[in-house]
């Protein structure tokens, strides 16, 4: 079932704890993301301060109705100016909220807000298993560029990292 009612915006600093919670279950529970430990509010202020409400650094939120269930960004790639027209895209979707569409509503308003911005191709890595996160960028016309074989240790295991491209 796709729910209709997700509305997408700009993320505002208002977000930043429920963006910090939503992030931390990720870091706790999950594969996901590499990161080990928890964050704090203030910890994440940083890297909320690096996206803007214009050009190829966006953070946009997802909604139901005053409920925030999902976060996408477009960041930087690398930091050498070479790679400046690639951006590496993120999304994170509240477990409650998953299978109900709000991934494609935030990937489609990201995919919009960048079609007018000097950005050449979108790049994802997503850590396996994660066949969700697979489906949708399919969707959205990602295609797998290669994998690093047991690149992250995590939980006390290793695990692999597909990554993605997506020309734009």
């Amino acid at each position: 079932m796709i729910v209709t009612q997700v509305s997408v915006r700009p993320g505002e600093v208002g977000h930043l704890a429920e963006l910090t919670a939503l992030y931390n279950h990720y870091v706790e529970h999950t594969h996901a993301t590499f990161d080990t430990e928890p964050f704090t509010v203030e910890q994440r202020a940083r890297w909320f301060g690096h996206y803007a409400l214009t050009g190829r650094h966006r953070l946009l939120v997802a909604c139901l109705g005053e409920d925030l269930v999902g976060y996408v960004t477009s960041s930087r790639f690398r930091d050498k100016a070479a790679y400046d027209t690639s951006v590496e895209t993120t999304v994170y979707v509240r477990e409650s909220a998953a299978r109900l569409g709000v991934g494609r509503a935030l990937y489609t308003a990201l995919f919009e807000a960048l079609h007018d911005e000097d950005v050449h191709r979108a790049y994802a890595g997503i850590a396996l298993p994660n066949v969700a996160s697979m489906a949708l960028h399919r969707r959205f016309g990602f295609e797998e560029v290669g994998t690093y074989r047991e690149v992250g240790r995590k939980f006390g295991r290793y695990w692999d990292v597909t990554w993605l491209q997506k020309p734009l």
